[in-house]
């Protein structure tokens, strides 16, 4: 006797495909916004970050308004699959309006456009998207290995294109001239490209009949909650608490290894070794995703593989920091490799671990929220990822980094090596801490247990 399956192998290639949608918008814009607007617009990169904080700020209302609104969706698509589709088109416009910043234009007036762009993108389109695409983790299966299957060709798909764009972008831009028509014109590109794929994820798969999701109880009853109950749900959730937080910590972490253009190019000398170290972080992510479904099984599911796996993460980060102060590059991404396959098993599974979250909700509080449980996906993204790349613009500004100049001060080169070296370390740090507590698994069996409910299974 096994869980009964839902998928099959093109549905779970399908709908991993959607996180090179995803990360087109996301990959892109954290690893290269900010050295496009200081080194090619000239903008202030203090400024910059303020504008993204303030951004962050509408944000968070928007992640769990778009998560409530997809948990009251009934549409012949389903809930989740009808925000995705439509969500991705305004996702292709304003990235590219990001990188379309007009040079004609006074300073005021590019500040303003950046970050009308930047907040529809973050607090409108990519929520609505990101929201529904995590959600469908919950809505189109109920088998726990296909969940945790399903983040794992995800996350191939999502580290396989994050590497692509970091590999090839800086270069890709220099054949198309280096300049803002050259950002514009990649950013289209990326954005078409996006919008093609994301079309075909969403109609990949096909949600569950809502009866057979909530196990033949209706829900009438269950829908009946506006914004601010949804919120004190999510709050109740201890577990769900610690995923938000990691998820924002993850972003912290990506976001000041985004920043190692700038290390790469004025600490290191070399540019172009932001794309060899690129490889140094995904291949390994790419070979640990692909053995995160076997493992989750060897070791009786997610909380020892992921914990494990964030140790092993923390010791590489920490060579890292060894390295880079003797000089090693070699050193220095093997250590990243090393620290990237520890952090793999916990990007392949989280989202089955946030469809267990959502499960303990519907256990203690008894009301099914998936849609608003995976707003903390959206939040944590563009909170961490925001804030991330915020503290990148407040840091540089502080050290007194000036894009267009052609020497940096000691100071900021100091700055680089900080960001670039210690942070990742720290961040790394308390997310092992956070993972030391989640064992979200273990609780919803209890509690099963308690209320004498039995797992469905069905003969294969």
């Amino acid at each position: 006797m096994e869980e009964k399956k839902y998928l099959k192998w093109y549905n779970k290639i399908g709908y991993g495909s959607g996180d090179i949608a995803g990360n087109v918008v996301y990959a892109f814009l954290t690893s290269f916004v900010m050295v496009y607007l200081t080194d090619t617009i000239g903008l202030a990169s203090g400024i910059v970050g303020t504008l993204i904080a303030v951004s962050k700020l509408f944000d968070g209302f928007t992640d769990i308004f778009f998560g409530a609104m997809i948990d009251k969706t009934h549409s012949k698509m389903g809930k989740a699959r009808p925000w995705m589709l439509y969500g991705y088109i305004g996702c292709a416009i304003t990235l590219a309006a990001c990188f379309a910043i007009p040079t004609s234009l006074g300073r005021t007036a590019q500040y303003a456009w950046f970050f009308i762009a930047y907040t529809l993108l973050n607090g409108v389109f990519y929520t609505a998207n990101n929201i529904a695409y995590s959600a469908l983790t919950s809505l189109v299966t109920k088998n726990s290995k296909e969940r945790v299957q399903m983040g794992s060709y995800r996350f191939i798909f999502a580290f396989s294109t994050s590497l692509l764009i970091q590999a090839v972008t800086v270069g890709f831009v220099e054949k198309c001239g280096s300049d803002a028509a050259a950002w514009r014109l990649v950013a289209i590109i990326y954005a078409v490209i996006g919008l093609v794929v994301n079309t075909i994820s969403a109609l990949s798969v096909k949600e569950l009949p809502e009866e057979e999701l909530n196990e033949g109880n209706t829900t009438s009853e269950e829908e009946k909650y506006g914004l601010v109950q949804a919120f004190k749900l999510l709050v109740k959730n201890k577990f769900y608490l610690m995923i938000c937080g990691t998820y924002i910590l993850q972003q912290l972490y990506s976001a000041m290894i985004g920043a190692g253009i700038y290390y790469m190019t004025w600490v290191l000398k070399n540019k172009n070794l932001f794309g060899q170290f690129a490889w140094a972080v995904n291949i390994p992510l790419i070979i640990a995703l692909i053995f995160t479904p076997t493992l989750v099984g060897k070791w009786n599911g997610m909380y020892k593989l992921n914990l494990r796996g964030y140790i092993l993460a923390v010791i590489g980060r920490a060579l890292v920091v060894v390295a880079g102060y003797m000089g090693s590059i070699p050193l220095m991404m093997a250590f990243t490799a090393l620290a990237a396959l520890g952090q793999g098993p916990w990007q392949g599974d989280m989202n089955a671990v946030i469809a267990s979250c959502s499960e303990y909700t519907y256990l203690t509080q008894g009301k099914r929220v998936d849609g608003t449980m995976y707003s903390c996906t959206s939040l944590g993204v563009k909170i961490g990822g925001g804030i991330g790349t915020a503290v990148v613009g407040w840091l540089l500004e502080l050290s007194g980094y000036v894009g267009t100049h052609a020497v940096q001060p000691q100071s900021a080169l100091n700055m680089m090596q900080f960001m670039y070296l210690w942070l990742p370390l720290i961040f790394d740090v308390l997310i092992m801490f956070i993972l030391s507590r989640m064992n979200v698994e273990e609780t919803n069996a209890k509690i099963k247990k308690e209320k004498g409910i039995t797992v469905e299974t069905a003969q294969q």
